[in-house]
């Protein structure tokens, strides 16, 4: 019998596209892998196969992925051509191995050569090359997690009330990741997709100003919005203690547990309105409607960006 395989449940979106999967497959259809093999004992324990795998390098994945007919790459942690030779190796193994598709976890217009964000080169060199083995496939691109915004919302309403960024007036249509996990998993457990990219986006376009009026509606705080310069945006995550780039040191519990240059291009890109995608892609892949940014903030404990989980050497 072949399988489905997930990666990556060591990291938040992986743990959570497991948890959704196992409510869609049978535990002896599926596969997880993992980097950190902590994170694979409640799987393992469950009867599930599991196996540890490092993408950094390409000796055992062939074998990991021996019984699997599908594999879903959840995107690596880290960005440049460490990222992409990573992504190579899960890709040329996927080949070795027999697998008929791969889903994969991109970004929204990651196509779009005049998109600044430094996240979208690696996501569109994935895309191609998983294109240029001729194997099948399914392009997850999604939208920015609304996650990350509500736990910069608090962060600003603790710091004076004023977020800043350099979004402007440029809209985004904000998934949650639990969303964005829930795509990972439909996408593999079904079978109606093939060569497809789908645009995995929220259920309306905001401006961070409408983002953070729905935020002051549900909380009744008083947060304002003040559009800065790509430039003072890095000194704002400079004295956040934020890392430049995913080769620095992330703090624990960091309220912005990613680095600096992939959010200030991400703002860069929204402003320029290279990050506006609004499909319906989410609701016809999983039958359902995506979670609002209004019901986010009324159940923010839920949907906060959280730890940086996943670990690499």
């Amino acid at each position: 019998m072949k399988k489905l395989l997930l990666t990556g449940v060591d990291g938040n979106l992986g743990r959570e596209a497991a948890r959704v999967l196992l409510q869609l497959a049978d535990k002896d259809r599926l596969i997880f892998c993992a980097y950190n093999p902590a994170a694979l004992e409640e799987f393992s324990e469950q009867g599930i196969e599991t196996h540890v795998t490092n993408f950094n390098r390409a000796d055992g994945l062939a074998e990991a992925f021996a019984h699997a007919e599908k594999l879903a790459l959840i995107s690596m942690p880290f960005v440049g051509e460490k990222r992409q030779l990573a992504h190579q190796n899960v890709v040329d193994a996927a080949k070795k191995a027999g697998i008929r598709q791969v889903i994969y976890t991109s970004l929204v217009n990651a196509g779009d050569e005049t998109n600044p964000s430094v996240e979208k080169l690696d996501h569109i060199y994935t895309e191609e090359y998983v294109k240029s083995t001729g194997l099948d496939y399914i392009f997850l691109r999604n939208s920015q997690y609304a996650e990350a915004m509500i736990t910069n919302y608090f962060t600003f309403t603790k710091a004076g009330g004023v977020m800043k960024n350099n979004q402007g007036d440029g809209k985004m249509a904000y998934i949650s990741r639990k969303d964005c996990a829930k795509a990972v998993a439909y996408a593999l457990a079904g079978e109606g997709y093939h060569k497809a990219v789908l645009n995995i986006n929220g259920p309306e376009l905001l401006t961070i100003t409408d983002f953070i009026a729905a935020g002051n509606a549900a909380t009744r705080n008083r947060v304002t919005y003040e559009a800065i310069t790509d430039d003072e945006n890095y000194a704002v995550f400079d004295a956040m203690g934020v890392p430049r780039t995913t080769d620095g040191d992330f703090k624990k519990d960091s309220e912005a547990p990613f680095s600096s240059e992939g959010m200030v291009t991400f703002g860069q890109a929204i402003r320029l309105g290279k990050m506006d995608a609004f499909t319906d892609d989410f609701q016809k892949l999983t039958g359902q409607k995506p979670i609002t940014v209004q019901y986010m903030f009324e159940h923010a404990g839920e949907f906060q960006v959280g730890e940086r989980h996943s670990k690499d050497d």
